[in-house]
């Protein structure tokens, strides 16, 4: 991967490197000079760990409109309905587009290529298009083949972003430059200015104990875009998968929905479904109804887990179907064709983010949000199973549309960044307390189900670690720990105050004091 001097310069600086980033980068390539930033290596993003698929209506059965309607469903009365048709509609398209590139989708057998569509929970007719039980990884796979061999991209592995370059007032005409970035090996700090910039730094999981996100997953764009001047909106709705694998050694593994799409069924010790008792869908009702019900049965039966049970399923079915699940299961002893595999809710998506418009861009100018990090109104108050690759197809082949509508204007030279007042920290046991610290504080006070007490509790506790690592940012030497903390520490308070805003239970909140859905819909916007 190429190496930049201390200051480096492109038309389009992309921090984050997964499905959203890559679809911007070869959108833009052609026609302008572009630099990804990304945390890790190229592949570390959600992106890859997506196992689902992408979901578009591509069934004769199907339709763009049933699409919608399920969208909007799950959403529960917080979609955008343009965001929602132009997304659906662009659906087919954005596939066709992934066909061109490279990426080879399950096919259907005995049906001359047609696609294999799998369902999942909240969708009213087959239509995830998927590359086996790891689509994300294969489609990440392909698309980075091409960037590598783009002459006009140039990959910045092992960078965190520190903070956006910006003129103009806060509230007023305000325009991105570039970014301050710090190389996580050799701890400098470049400085990387760039026409327009996009986010697309993915999620924020790692403020939770307890995720099926990568550890890269910090809520970075989030705290960089709010710091700038960004609005965020409704940070609350925080997605918990419901089926994370239950194992000492299985970090953070999800055990795909596609399996319930296939007839898995949730179950207690003794075999005995409960679902059904929950929702009329039983396994296949959205996640937050899921997740719920799992915690419920959990909290009220004193479980560690609950169980997922295919054995109804033959052995070859399985290893056809999902052969990184059952790869990974049976490493651990868990033969899932002859036992039920065990399982837990886990912090899997984030509703909200970055507010965006419908082309992606942010309130300040120049700067592009896209994937995870963003707010389009795509999701609501809750999305839709394999809508997010989805969004990051089309809102990454939008974003670059209206970059390349314009010629890129002229760029101020950006000051170099300037440590000389702060010095080496001394103990890094004082970040890692802080950091553990919040991620229990947001799992056990800020989880599935809230209260006002547990909020409150919440909110004071982080005001003050809040306080305690900005004193310590301010006097200390940066590095990759301590950025990550501070934007942990930032995200969670935005997640709180959200929470504590929104006076009603709808989609992913749940708050047991007010438990009722109110009549009329609102966004929860903070502004900085």
């Amino acid at each position: 991967m190429s190496t930049p001097s201390s200051a480096a310069s492109s038309d389009v600086l992309i921090l984050g490197s997964g499905l959203a980033g890559l679809v911007c980068a070869l959108h833009l390539a052609d026609r302008r000079r572009v630099t990804i930033v990304t945390k890790g290596a190229l592949l570390e993003g959600s992106s890859a760990w997506a196992q689902g698929g992408i979901a578009a209506a591509m069934a004769r059965e199907d339709s763009v409109g049933a699409h919608i309607d399920d969208t909007r469903v799950a959403g529960a009365g917080l979609c955008r309905p343009e965001v929602v048709e132009r997304i659906a509609t662009r659906a087919p398209a954005v596939i066709r587009w992934l066909q061109t590139q490279g990426v080879v989708f399950t096919a259907e057998p005995g049906r001359d290529g047609a696609l294999h569509l799998g369902r999942e929970g909240g969708h009213s007719a087959r239509r995830i298009v998927h590359v086996a039980d790891s689509t994300g990884r294969a489609v990440q796979e392909t698309l980075e083949q091409r960037i590598l061999r783009h002459p006009n991209i140039t990959v910045l592995e092992q960078r965190v972003a520190i903070d956006l370059v910006c003129s103009g007032a806060r509230g007023g005409e305000r325009r991105v430059h570039g970014a301050y970035v710090l190389d996580r090996r050799s701890g400098e700090v470049e400085t990387l200015d760039a026409s327009s910039v996009i986010l697309a730094t993915g999620g924020l999981g790692k403020v939770y104990l307890y995720t099926t996100n990568p550890d890269v997953s910090t809520g970075d764009g989030v705290a960089i875009a709010w710091r700038a001047g960004c609005r965020v909106a409704n940070l609350e709705f925080i997605q918990f998968h419901p089926t994370c694998l239950y194992h000492a050694e299985a970090k953070s593994f999800l055990i795909s929905e596609a399996l319930r799409g296939e007839g898995g069924r949730l179950v207690l010790a003794d075999g005995t479904r409960f679902m059904p008792a929950h929702d009329a869908r039983a396994e296949l009702a959205p996640r937050d109804i899921v997740a719920r019900a799992i915690d419920f049965e959990m909290k009220t039966r004193g479980l560690d887990c609950v169980w997922l049970d295919m054995t109804h399923h033959s052995r070859e079915f399985i290893e056809e179907h999902f052969p990184t699940i059952d790869a990974r299961c049976r490493e651990l002893g868990i033969d899932m064709a002859r036992r039920p595999i065990p399982v837990v809710p886990a912090a899997h998506y984030s509703c909200g983010g970055v507010v965006t418009d419908a082309q992606a861009r942010t309130d300040i100018g120049g700067l592009y949000a896209v994937g995870e990090v963003a707010c389009t109104g795509l999701h609501g108050a809750n999305r839709l199973a394999s809508n997010s690759l989805l969004e990051c197809l089309v809102m990454g082949e939008a974003a670059a549309a209206d970059i390349l509508a314009s010629d890129p204007p002229p760029r101020p030279a950006l000051p170099a960044w300037d440590h000389s007042r702060v010095t080496p920290a001394r103990e890094s046991v004082l970040v890692a307390h802080d950091w553990d610290a919040i991620r229990r504080l947001m799992w056990d006070l800020v989880g599935i189900v809230r209260s006002d007490e547990r909020l409150a509790l919440a909110a004071r506790r982080l005001e003050a670690l809040h306080a305690e690592i900005a004193s310590y940012y301010a006097r200390h030497r940066i590095d990759n720990d301590l950025l990550e903390l501070r934007n942990v520490a930032e995200v969670a308070r935005l997640i709180v105050r959200g929470a504590q805003q929104r006076r009603e239970s709808r989609g992913l909140h749940y708050n047991r004091d007010v438990p009722e859905t109110l009549a009329e819909a609102v966004d929860t916007v903070l502004t900085p």
